[in-house]
């Protein structure tokens, strides 16, 4: 994550741009606009001595090859010269107002940050579609949800699904991967307004999986946001789910007893490494499993405490890979096939 923490909100309102520094233009020439701009006076094709390359590449950089029809006028470049240039093929038409380097292929999420860009100052990825920027959901070919914070959220953009908030904590909003997206939390409680059972579950699982949330994290949101449409389901996952919370002990026998069935290597149990004990080790594969089950590793301590573990293990050329006790209980083929990308079925039955 890049500007999303966890903690309380003041209940203001974001002020996105002017934080991220990265989104405004300055003009031309020190800061002082051309001089036939100056008078109120359009650029033609004709006047246009040459068109600025390499300054709208160093906006598009930032955003994903994209710039928008405000940050071409801030560089001096009239409507006329901006019609010109699609007309031309130097600038592809994204939606009104923001377009791509035509010259250029639409960067992965690309499309996501252009949809941010078409509905204004208050605007972020939201729903399913910030659930695929966090990687909790698949991604799909529909609109991009945008939840704007304002009374009105204006006319209808084609490709872009609309959702208004009078108001949303800023400590659910923020960056990832440069695109203005709402936290992980504040992304499953909208998940959860939409999709029930299994879905749900996936996008909640993969989330503790991928480090992106604690229960901590989702019984905040809870409060910030009580009787929200989606609170309830949430609630009931975040608080077991109906199953019951696995032991250590537990936890471990059913691990176990996947691998042997699947036929993998046995691992090393509660294994030392460095100065860290982890829940299963192959040493030779520089492989490293944990489980998380509601019962273990899920205070916020542990929570951070895991992390920062995580980060070391992987700088010293260990993968570490995460499963909660709902996927040790569900989805056995997800845990096979993840175990079955680290090590070649070579090494079955070779012990740990």
């Amino acid at each position: 994550m890049d500007t999303i923490g966890e903690a309380g909100g003041t209940g203001e309102r974001p002020t996105r741009r002017a934080r991220d520094g990265d989104w405004g233009v300055a003009p031309l020439g020190g800061g002082q606009r051309p001089s036939h701009l100056r008078q109120g006076v359009d650029w033609d094709v004709d006047r246009l001595p040459r068109w600025p390359d390499r300054t709208i590449g160093q906006v598009a950089t930032k955003q994903l090859g994209l710039v928008t029809h405000d940050q071409l006028v801030a560089l001096g470049l009239g409507n006329g010269i901006i019609d010109h240039a699609v007309a031309s093929g130097r600038l592809s038409s994204i939606h009104r107002g923001v377009y791509a380097l035509a010259h250029l292929a639409l960067l992965p999420l690309a499309t996501e940050l252009a949809a941010v860009l078409a509905c204004g100052e208050e605007a972020f990825v939201s729903h399913q579609s910030a659930a695929a920027v966090w990687g909790i959901r698949p991604g799909g070919q529909g609109e991009v949800e945008v939840t704007v914070v304002a009374r009105d959220v204006g006319r209808r953009r084609k490709g872009i699904h609309v959702h208004r908030a009078a108001v949303i904590d800023p400590v659910d909003l923020g960056r990832h991967r440069g695109i203005p997206i709402t936290a992980p939390a504040r992304t499953l409680l909208d998940v959860a307004a939409a999709r029930r059972g299994r879905e749900l579950e996936r996008a909640f699982d993969e989330a503790l999986v991928r480090r992106l949330v604690s229960e901590a994290s989702v019984r905040a949101v809870l409060r910030r946001y009580p009787g929200r449409r989606g609170s309830r389901p949430l609630s009931a996952l975040v608080d077991g789910g109906g199953l019951p919370a696995m032991t250590r002990s537990q936890a471990e026998e059913l691990f176990l007893e996947l691998l042997r069935k699947a036929g993998l290597p046995r691992p090393a149990v509660n294994a030392s490494l460095g100065r860290y004990e982890v829940d299963f080790l192959w040493r030779a594969e520089r492989l490293v499993v944990e489980i998380d089950g509601f019962t273990f590793h899920r205070e916020r301590g542990a929570f951070e405490a895991d992390r920062h573990r995580d980060a070391e293990l992987k700088a010293a050329g260990f993968t570490v890979l995460r499963f909660t006790w709902r996927q040790l209980v569900h989805e056995h083929e997800v845990i096979l096939v993840r175990l079955g990308q680290m090590m070649p079925p070579a090494l079955s039955g070779r012990a740990g």
